[in-house]
């Protein structure tokens, strides 16, 4: 990337906000949706013991035909989807703007939905895969979130785009909460 200017670098920071914020939003309200139908269609019916995604998907198709568990299927991708584009846009990012790495966009989308499809094609119970991934992933999420809260507040590294003091503050509050339920997490499932 070239170097930028403050106005230009202020400008893509700001198009790069709302991307994430569209990504993540549509994300978390597709899941907020998805539980509150499956809560409620499931509990006021007796199924509260549901084991899995798969068991979900065919109740859905039982309770309310076809075409609901065709859509619950699609949003449960959709949500999966938007996630891991920011994911891969962040890295994507990091790479280009530190050390100068560039991979195509298909090779990126590829080298990130290979290990999902390997895990399905191996037979793998897909909610056993899903409690897992977000175990494994949650053992990285302190790397990659203390030290961006310690360098969004580094006046040296960002310029005059470091975080005010009251951001810096909540993000750190944040960091912490999110560590310590990811420790839990971890201590639960391995350990409890």
């Amino acid at each position: 990337m070239p170097c930028l200017n403050d106005g230009e670098r202020s400008r893509v920071l700001r198009f790069e906000r709302l991307d994430v914020i569209i990504a993540l939003g549509l994300a978390g309200l597709v899941n907020m949706a998805m539980l509150a139908v499956a809560a409620k269609l499931f509990h006021f019916n007796g199924l509260s013991q549901i084991g899995g995604i798969p068991q979900a998907h065919e109740e859905f198709g039982h309770l309310v035909g076809g075409t609901a568990a065709l859509a619950f299927a699609v949003a449960l991708l959709a949500s999966g989807a938007s996630s891991s584009s920011v994911g891969t846009y962040a890295g994507q990012v990091v790479m280009a703007g530190f050390i100068n790495v560039r991979v195509p966009l298909l090779l990126r989308r590829a080298i990130t939905m290979i290990p999902a499809i390997a895990v399905l094609a191996a037979g793998v119970n897909p909610t056993s895969a899903l409690v897992l991934s977000q175990v494994v992933l949650s053992f990285g999420i302190p790397f990659a979130l203390i030290p961006l809260v310690m360098l969004t507040g580094r006046r040296d590294v960002m310029g005059a785009h470091v975080n005010r003091g009251l951001t810096t503050t909540l993000a750190w509050s944040c960091a912490i909460v999110t560590t310590a339920l990811n420790a839990f997490l971890i201590y639960q499932q391995f350990f409890a």
